[in-house]
């Protein structure tokens, strides 16, 4: 039982530090990627707590489920998480974090089905909007071009992904900026982001009470933005994006003194004007090396009564 509850209290202590640990920190915005990393090991951690935690109380609980987890765990080694006192506890920590975990997989197939919903309605109004030539497959044109008269451009995911792109982005967007634009959108294609803001969706929506979900949720939708910046501005250059974005946004009045909800524009369009040096591959490694130990403490918490009982 102390494990299991030693276990919870770690989960319940990253869920509330981590947010503001790295959320004070002022690499993020230097190193998406690397951010990225970390906030996957820190959630990864937390649910990973809350796991071993359920196990743990679910082996005190009850024989059947002790007798699969400890079979070739020797005598002493059993004994040392004494599993047998406080069964009533246990069970009821078992079943609450089994509800837990029930929920947030329930939620994540929500919210896998809404996306699979709404990236068959886009598409299905893609083919209204942009009718197929005879003998054109659907989904065979990896860019789409749409008659509108407001400038945009967005990546369509999915089995055949595609990028899609009005006429009206084509006539503002100027030299390499429409090339800047396309490798924004195919960084997001390459590191699949569609499946990470799918996640910390199903997480936040599901435990929207849990800070780090929800901030797993607003950083990821941050992040992935300054990542592609990132990506498009490696092969074309800082101020090529940045004018692009500028292009493609003017008009929607996120750039004025009353920002609309794309109000992090302003703050890409100024990171990318005022770059600052990027870590040191050294840090880079170090930070990447910390993050991928986090998973690593609740796994310790666990294994250590048996360790000892075996040293």
């Amino acid at each position: 039982m102390m494990v299991s509850l030693a276990l919870l209290l770690l989960g319940a202590l990253a869920a509330v530090v981590a947010p503001r640990l790295v959320s004070r920190a002022d690499w993020p915005e230097r190193e998406p990627v690397v951010a990225l990393w970390v906030w996957q090991c820190v959630v990864a951690s937390v649910l990973l707590s809350f796991a071993l935690s359920m196990m743990f109380s679910a082996a005190a609980a009850w024989q059947l489920v002790r007798g699969p987890v400890f079979a070739s765990a020797p005598h002493g080694v059993v004994e040392a998480y004494a599993l047998g006192a406080n069964e009533t506890w246990s069970a009821a920590l078992a079943v609450v974090l089994a509800c837990g975990g029930v929920w947030t997989g329930a939620m994540l197939a929500r919210e896998i089905h809404l996306a699979h919903v709404r990236r068959k309605r886009q598409r299905a109004e893609l083919l209204v909007r942009s009718p197929l030539m005879p003998d054109e497959v659907p989904g065979s044109e990896p860019l789409v071009v749409l008659e509108a008269e407001r400038p945009d451009a967005w990546w369509l995911p999915g089995a055949a992904p595609q990028l899609v792109i009005t006429t009206a982005a084509l006539r503002r967007l100027k030299g390499r900026q429409l090339d800047a634009v396309l490798a924004h959108e195919q960084g997001h294609a390459r590191a699949r982001h569609d499946w990470l803001l799918h996640c910390s969706a199903a997480l936040a929506n599901g435990f929207p009470q849990i800070p780090v979900f929800a901030a797993f949720r607003d950083e990821m939708h941050r992040l992935v933005e300054l990542a592609a910046d990132d990506v498009a501005s490696r092969r074309f250059g800082r101020l090529t994006i940045a004018l692009a974005l500028v292009e493609l946004n003017e008009e929607r009045g996120v750039f004025g003194p009353c920002p609309t909800p794309g109000a992090q524009l302003p703050q890409r369009v100024n990171r990318l004007l005022t770059p600052v040096p990027r870590l040191t591959p050294a840090r880079r490694l170090r930070l990447t090396a910390a993050a991928a130990l986090v998973p690593v403490v609740p796994l310790l918490v666990a294994f250590v009564p048996g360790l000892r009982a075996l040293g």
